[in-house]
């Protein structure tokens, strides 16, 4: 039995070094270069260990094929890559995201974890460098409020998915109405952004709690999956409304 080999970086996909360089605006990769190093922990603090079972919620969703192609976009430090490779080991699993700290401290793990059914690449949801009907999966976890032209990528996803593919979307949301509903909001926009910036000595963080407050509502987010040429299958409600996964497929 051969070695695993290890994972494959792409790190010129569509942004070269100088540009990366470029400071960006809140929510950019460049902005994500600066917490990467403590992406993960801040994650499972942020959502009290829910973020796992979120993921794990998603890749259930996705219904594979044997020897499944699928692209995780904004795939950040490659933990829901590396949880579809884990329940899918035949898969093939390209993993996409703006920030270089975030690919470099993925293919870390990656390689760690042996897993060669993963390869990680530098790039945007918006302009995707694959052809029509390429993936039999699309996930993106966490990351779509912060592409700035959502309903361009949203496109870009119907687009590379082969015609019975699944897409399956995870964002947080404000939950709305009742005790739990009031708990969890002052969560996100009070302590979220507080335990984050002390946690990683960085204000980018405080950029989490106006993001999930700007995101569309689920109904309305919806709308834009189908408006961007996807049926809309689902759209759940995971621990009381604090996030929301969105299953779609090409319409």
């Amino acid at each position: 039995m051969t070695s695993p080999q290890p994972p494959t970086l792409a790190l010129s996909a569509h942004r070269g070094p100088a540009e990366a360089s470029v400071p960006r605006a809140d929510g950019s990769g460049t902005m994500f270069d600066g917490i990467a190093e403590r992406y993960d922990r801040l994650n499972t603090i942020l959502s009290l260990g829910n973020d796992r079972r979120w993921r794990r919620a998603a890749v259930g969703a996705l219904d594979l094929p044997p020897n499944a192609r699928v692209l995780d976009l904004a795939t950040g430090t490659a933990d829901l890559a590396l949880a579809i490779a884990r329940r899918h080991p035949d898969a093939a699993v390209t993993g996409l995201d703006p920030s270089l700290g975030m690919v470099r401290l993925g293919s870390r793990k990656i390689r760690d974890a042996s897993c060669a059914g993963v390869s990680l690449e530098l790039g945007d949801a918006e302009t995707l460098p694959f052809g029509d009907a390429t993936f039999d999966g699309v996930t993106i976890a966490f990351g779509i409020r912060n592409v700035p032209d959502r309903p361009r990528a949203l496109v870009e996803m119907a687009r590379v998915l082969k015609p019975q593919g699944r897409l399956a979307i995870l964002e947080l949301s404000e939950p709305e109405g009742g005790l739990l509903g009031a708990a969890a909001r002052f969560h996100t926009r009070h302590l979220v952004p507080r335990i984050g910036g002390w946690l990683s000595g960085q204000k980018e963080y405080r950029y989490l709690q106006a993001s999930v407050a700007a995101f569309p509502p689920p109904a309305e987010f919806a709308r834009m999956m189908e408006a961007a040429g996807l049926r809309v299958l689902e759209q759940r409600p995971l621990t009381f409304g604090a996030c929301h996964l969105y299953l779609g497929t090409p319409a």
